[in-house]
């Protein structure tokens, strides 16, 4: 199967050449890898060029954004960015971060994965140096959720969705409308990626209230929303982050904020979380 790469990046060169040697060295290779520049004020720049001059499948482009790092829209605004510019054919497309080892057979696993044609979504799991230098999971939300990090779609099902939705939540957002759309979502467990940077550690105290506005925008309800936010708080062991999913839902609520989803697809979605909840 063929697949092509984009790679929204932002301040990236500490991170961003350990990932093209871990592309270039894969068993199955892309068709096309296309990075993007996202308003980097480093040397990303300068690292995506050489890259270019060596490798035939690789293609490079400049976006102007914020340098605030706005969880969801600038990495998906970036990504959409790049899309535009895809002019390989492709069986799958992959979103990757710029922050990522990848094992060998990564692609060549996922591509076999897509033999099924009811698999919508693939990817395996997010691993992570703790104190000891030693590389454990650390794969939050459920077992079958696929990290924002690295995100592989079959074309038919990323097409079905409509793409990437530019918000905090994204990558529950498309996982649930591929579910909508008769695809399935599976994670692959012996596919061990390398996360070099801490979850999170980018993230502002302000993301509470942009997951919490996700909510009201995937039309969760109140009392889903009360529900989800309640198990984030305790997750995160925070009042404070609960309280704050809380009145990002009612803050958009109050200011008519658009939804992301249709009618149709938020019903789903609601009937599949308290499925989820049930079941459990």
């Amino acid at each position: 199967m063929k697949y092509v790469v984009i790679i929204p990046a932002h301040n990236e060169e500490q991170f961003l050449p350990g990932l093209l040697e871990s592309l270039y060295a894969q068993s199955l290779l892309a068709e096309e890898i296309i990075l993007v520049n996202d308003q980097s004020s480093d040397q990303t720049e300068a690292i995506m060029q050489a890259a270019v001059k060596l490798n035939r499948n690789t293609s490079y482009l400049n976006h102007s954004s914020s340098n605030d790092h706005l969880p969801g829209a600038k990495v998906v605004n970036a990504f959409n960015f790049g899309l535009k510019a895809i002019k390989a054919d492709y069986d799958f497309i992959v979103k990757l971060d710029a922050d990522l080892l990848l094992p060998t057979e990564y692609f060549s696993r996922i591509a076999r994965a897509f033999q099924d044609p009811k698999v919508g979504m693939a990817g395996g799991f997010c691993y992570e140096k703790n104190e000891a230098g030693e590389w454990k999971k650390n794969h939050p939300m459920h077992q079958d959720h696929i990290r924002g990090a690295f995100k592989a779609y079959r074309k038919s099902c990323f097409d079905a969705m409509g793409g990437l939705r530019s918000a905090m939540g994204w990558d529950t957002i498309d996982e649930l409308l591929a579910r909508y759309h008769g695809f399935s979502v599976i994670t692959i467990a012996e596919l061990h990626v390398k996360h070099l940077r801490p979850l999170g550690s980018q993230y502002k105290t302000s993301a509470a209230q942009r997951q919490g506005n996700a909510f009201f925008q995937m039309r969760y309800g109140l009392l889903l929303s009360f529900l989800a936010s309640l198990k984030s708080a305790v997750k995160k062991r925070s009042g404070l982050w609960g309280v704050g999913l809380l009145w990002g839902y009612l803050k958009a609520v109050f200011t008519t904020t658009p939804f992301l989803v249709t009618k149709e697809e938020g019903q789903f979605i609601r009937a599949y979380r308290w499925a989820q909840i049930k079941n459990r």
